[in-house]
């Protein structure tokens, strides 16, 4: 029986050609990208590194710019950020925890999976009136640091069970079975072997969450919309300010000071975000080394 083969005309040369055009392409891509961050960075480190100074990060803010800073701001982000973590690790990670080891698999964890994935992809003005109508008005916190670190936790906590549970499910079956081989119950073997080994990557989505979160501005304009305070906050009631709000406001003014002032600011934003991230790869890779070993 003679065998027909097929017509095939590897043309190896057109193929490498279009591959190498894509590749240009998408390496183009990528490097207009990172111009245009480098542009972008450079024009802020122009114009905001002359003002940064001691007194810019110690006084309050003030209509001249020579007399203003961001202390309140600041010390109201730290607060949010301090509450928020407060409020989200323990519910999003016990939650993650519910659906990947405990939760039976039916169409109920199934609809709540899929509200849990759609939560992270609404709007960030969603849930800041959200946060407006429950906790402002409904619960009657008032405009207050509580009522925009529960928003902001409404804001990240998809975004933590999501990394919490792909952390949680990355660990190896191996681990689960073996404590159990040796009569552990199951929440010694959640504790015991899932928890350590799923800690840095559990960690490292929920630091990166709560930077998210650091520069969110429409939620909390909507929670708290004051950009002129004078006062540091000292209880979870008062009212607050954060460096995303200080930055639009001086950012609107018409006078080019004003503008040197939030690029100071966007610095200082910068630099949180940044040592957030820091400490999220350090945590992340200190963790995995210790399970390793």
């Amino acid at each position: 029986m003679k065998v027909q083969r097929a017509n095939f005309t590897p043309r190896l040369r057109y193929r490498q050609s279009i591959g190498n055009v894509f590749y240009l392409l998408f390496v183009g891509a990528v490097l207009v990208g990172i111009l245009g961050l480098l542009v972008l960075l450079a024009q802020i480190l122009f114009q905001g590194i002359p003002w940064l100074s001691l007194h810019f990060l110690t006084d309050y803010p003030s209509r001249h710019a020579e007399e203003a800073g961001l202390k309140s701001a600041l010390f109201g982000t730290i607060w949010i950020m301090a509450l928020s973590a407060g409020f989200t690790i323990p519910v999003g990670v016990g939650a993650a925890i519910y659906l990947e080891e405990y939760a039976p698999r039916n169409w109920v964890t199934q609809v709540i999976e899929i509200n849990i994935s759609n939560l992270a992809g609404v709007p960030s003005i969603v849930y800041g009136l959200l946060g407006l109508a429950l906790f402002v008005q409904f619960l009657a916190l008032g405009r207050s640091v509580l009522a925009g670190a529960l928003t902001l936790s409404l804001l990240v906590l998809p975004i933590v069970i999501l990394t919490s549970r792909e952390a949680i499910r990355a660990v190896p079956d191996a681990y689960r079975q073996a404590a159990y081989a040796l009569g552990a119950d199951q929440w010694q073997v959640i504790k015991g072997a899932v928890l350590p080994s799923a800690i840095p990557g559990i960690m490292t989505g929920t630091i990166l969450a709560l930077s998210r979160a650091v520069g969110e501005a429409a939620p909390v304009i909507a929670i708290s919309a004051l950009v002129y305070l004078t006062f540091v906050p000292t209880d979870p009631l008062d009212r607050f300010t954060v460096l995303p709000i200080q930055i639009f406001n001086w950012i609107s003014r018409p006078q080019d000071e004003f503008r040197g002032l939030a690029a100071a600011g966007i610095i200082v934003l910068l630099v949180i975000l940044l040592s957030m991230n820091s400490a999220a790869i350090y945590l992340r890779n200190r963790y995995q080394t210790r399970s390793e070993d």
